[in-house]
């Protein structure tokens, strides 16, 4: 399990243990207010004159003598739960420091591994212009040929959405985004393909059937894990598939995506693994509110669908944040792969 999961699972606890030790103080006090009275129903029994006077008023003490057992036991049974949350709270925050410290050592073994990377192909880079440099202009010879100009087509956004237990708006975020898209200069040269209950199989059939430019992922996610959904009607688990698993599906098809949108909370680190096959990603660098969420994404795809760079999207989508007077304008992180100018790159291409 990961550290969101434990993280999840002990605030349950804290709040159970919450309920449970104000229970066990209702009863502790019951049960003292029980026993206050039965002393002094006893105290009157001993000054009573009358033999009947005196046997109700000890009939009165022992009324309130049993209430007072009763209380007491019901406190030693939810003295007994606080107890048992106690310890299954101790133990969660054990399993959540483990699963912090292990998604730590992942994200600095991947750094590790994508450090390693960019320095083989800087020195593969290298040696290929010295390689270039070292050739006679004598020995080269150009050939050119004539290219069959691409065929111009739309671009192809694929929206998929995960909320197995209906915490977020994701069918919200879909209409926003379709909606920002429909009132833009340029909506004829975009094509969406929503998925708001999206599986992995969903994922993996889209890929090679509906080529997208963009991947868009919104739902929960973790530094190296993605929560899609299962292939169920009700409420349930989410279905855990891991960042190299998801970024080595995007590397398996042809036509790779030009950009991988996670909106989803912590999601920045995935990003520079992508980059290695995807020119352009972005993720959030820290959990992210859904009405953050949802306005980066309505934002971006208006100024995408309008002509703007991605480095242009991504900033306006960011201010846009801000202007609406939310607090997460800095968590969207825009990744790069060497070589490559967001500000240069624009997705949709205007007709002349």
């Amino acid at each position: 399990m990961n550290s969101t999961y434990y993280r999840r699972q002990l605030s349950s606890k804290v709040l159970a243990r919450a309920v449970a030790e104000k229970r066990a103080g209702e009863f502790r006090k019951k049960e003292a207010d029980r026993r206050s009275k039965a002393a002094t129903a006893r105290t009157a029994a001993g000054k009573a004159s009358s033999p009947t006077t005196r046997a109700s008023k000890l009939r009165t003490a022992q009324r309130y003598e049993d209430e007072a057992n009763r209380a007491g036991r019901d406190a030693g049974v939810w003295g007994a739960k606080v107890a048992k949350l106690s310890k299954e709270a101790a133990e969660l925050e054990t399993k959540l420091a483990k699963a912090e410290q292990s998604e730590r050592a992942a994200i600095e073994k991947t750094r590790q591994r994508e450090q390693r990377q960019a320095e083989r192909h800087a020195a593969a880079g290298q040696a290929r212009i010295e390689s270039r440099l070292s050739t006679t202009e004598g020995k080269v010879r150009t050939v050119l040929k004539e290219l069959r100009a691409p065929k111009p087509e739309k671009l192809r956004v694929l929206l998929l959405g995960a909320a197995s237990d209906g915490d977020l708006r994701i069918g919200r975020e879909q209409q926003r985004i379709r909606a920002a898209v429909q009132s833009a200069t340029h909506r004829d040269l975009i094509e969406l393909d929503a998925h708001p209950a999206a599986t992995a199989d969903v994922f993996l059939d889209a890929l090679p059937r509906f080529r997208p430019h963009i991947v868009h992922f919104s739902g929960h996610s973790a530094q190296n894990l993605l929560f899609f959904e299962k292939d169920e009607d009700g409420f349930h688990e989410e279905a855990e598939v891991g960042a190299g698993a998801f970024a080595q599906a995007i590397t398996a098809v042809d036509d790779k995506p030009l950009l991988v949108l996670l909106n989803s909370c912590n999601s920045a680190p995935q990003t520079a693994n992508l980059v290695v096959t995807v020119p352009f990603a972005i993720g959030m660098s820290d959990s992210i509110g859904d009405v953050d969420a949802i306005t980066y994404a309505a934002r971006f795809y208006a100024a995408v669908a309008e002509g703007q760079s991605v480095q242009g999207a991504h900033q306006l989508s960011r201010a846009a944040i801000a202007m609406n007077g939310l607090l997460d304008h800095d968590l969207p992180t825009l990744a790069c792969a060497p070589g490559v100018d967001p500000g240069a790159t624009k997705l949709v291409s205007p007709p002349v």
